[in-house]
């Protein structure tokens, strides 16, 4: 896109294209989740992203490739990703036991953090192939997990046939608003991210504050996936057992506390170890926050619930770097990223207060079982 326009305005439009369909269709996707085969979703999704690829090596072949051609990849993108996300959120609790839920998720953390380390490196070095190689191999990797989704064991039955209007629809944000553990875990989770958005702010900080060229920028940017890869790594060989609740707030806490440290760091090693520290903590919340929306909602609405959950973190994902943006220009970096790691600490004391039964719970299992 920047090769076609020369336009940072056009790099963020491509992101955009590929989250809206995501906000626009959060009550569509979570219902298709719930009433229908969410194997079958998978595969038909999966399928749509490799054809999705295909027309832009297409395109890159035949040097037909244009900025209006990459606009619609990237929303055929985002869409079969609103309605593969809630779906293939859903379906883990029907593979696993609940016992080995925890594990699952931190595995497929692990499995997610490797390819965030790996993925653009390797990447990289198929585009000295050419561009048109590296769609190729993109899609191929979407035909292959296609086809692994299509021979998975899994046995549907359809547990709800309740008719379709705005009250089904929006049953999976009624439900989060009136379970205190799953509102309390996703909300909290969600300012999280909003206010301690830091790694926005990587390429000003390694230019003007550590002062280092972009190999040093590089570091810094896989320094959280490496902390989130060894933490997921640990916990899916240690699985939380108890005090879960209290242990998910003191990570939060140990977030906001290493987004402070990053902010007044002027060591690249330093900053570093704060981004590990950072990532370490973030997995150990996004892995509670997870198992626990898994098993405290009912299976026939798991879509609806992962659906409006992904909306969540989805959207404090783009607002966060936005809000980083904004008080960076206001106050300047370094008090733009303390402020935030000092609002995080600020929200794990108000959410303490807000909601004492996701202090108080135990266990990732379901207690009122």
């Amino acid at each position: 896109m920047y090769d076609l326009t020369n336009s940072a305005m056009a790099l963020g439009l491509v992101g955009l294209f590929q989250f809206l369909p995501q906000l626009l269709l959060t009550l569509v996707v979570g219902h298709v989740a719930d009433r229908y085969n969410r194997r079958l979703i998978c595969v038909c999704t999966r399928f749509t992203m490799a054809m999705t690829v295909g027309i832009l090596a297409y395109g890159n072949i035949t040097s037909s490739i244009s900025a209006n051609m990459i606009y619609l990849c990237a929303a055929l993108l985002g869409t079969a990703r609103a309605f593969e996300m809630p779906a293939n959120q859903a379906i883990l609790p029907n593979l696993v036991p609940t016992e080995l839920l925890s594990r699952a998720i931190s595995a497929i953390a692990s499995a997610r953090e490797i390819s965030v380390i790996a993925g653009p490196a390797l990447g990289g070095l198929i585009y000295l192939l050419g561009p048109t190689t590296l769609y190729v191999s993109s899609m191929s990797c979407f035909f292959v997990s296609c086809i692994i989704m299509f021979f998975l064991h899994y046995n549907f039955t359809v547990k709800s046939k309740a008719p379709i209007d705005m009250s089904h629809l929006l049953g999976g944000l009624k439900f989060i608003r009136g379970n205190k553990v799953i509102l309390g875990s996703v909300s909290l989770d969600m300012f999280a991210v909003l206010l301690g958005g830091a790694t926005a702010l990587l390429p000003i900080v390694a230019k003007d504050i550590l002062h280092t060229e972009a190999w040093g920028l590089g570091l810094l940017r896989c320094a959280p996936a490496v902390g989130a890869l060894l933490m997921s790594i640990y916990l899916a060989r240690r699985p939380l057992t108890h005090s879960v609740g209290k242990i998910m707030f003191a990570a939060v806490a140990v977030f906001g506390v290493a987004t402070i440290l990053f902010g007044l760091s002027e060591n690249l090693i330093l900053s570093m170890v704060a981004l590990v520290l950072l990532g370490s903590s973030d997995m150990i919340s996004v892995v509670i926050r997870s198992t626990l929306v898994q098993l405290e909602t009912p299976d026939d609405m798991r879509g609806r619930v992962s659906a409006a959950n992904s909306v969540f973190i989805g959207s404090s994902n783009q607002l966060g770097e936005f809000e980083s943006g904004v008080t960076a220009a206001w106050f300047g970096v370094v008090p733009a990223i303390i402020i935030g790691g000092v609002g995080t600490i600020a929200v794990v004391g108000i959410w303490m207060y807000l909601f004492p039964s996701l202090v108080k719970r135990n266990t990732l299992e379901n207690e009122a079982s």
